[in-house]
C-alpha cells in the first residue's frame, strides 16, 4: 500500500465516521473541531471527497483487473 493509498483511505474513514455521527446524533465532528463552514473545514471536506474519488477509481481498476 502506497502512502497516497493510506492517506486517502484514512481520510475516507474520517469522512465515514463524520457522516455516521451526523446521521446518528446530528453532530458534525469536522464542523465542531474546525468551525462551521470555515476555510479549514471546507478544505477537509474537499480532501475527503477527492480521497473518495481516488479510492473509487482504484477499486474499479482492481475489479477490472480481476475480471
Amino acid at each position: 500500500m502506497t502512502y497516497t493509498h493510506l492517506v486517502t483511505l484514512i481520510l475516507v474513514c474520517i469522512g465515514g465516521v463524520n457522516w455516521g455521527l451526523v446521521g446518528l446524533a446530528n453532530f458534525d465532528l469536522v464542523a465542531a473541531l474546525l468551525g462551521d463552514m470555515s476555510i479549514l473545514s471546507r478544505i477537509v471536506y474537499l480532501l475527503v471527497g477527492v480521497s473518495a474519488v481516488y479510492q473509487l477509481v482504484g477499486a474499479s481498476r482492481c475489479l477490472k483487473a480481476a475480471a
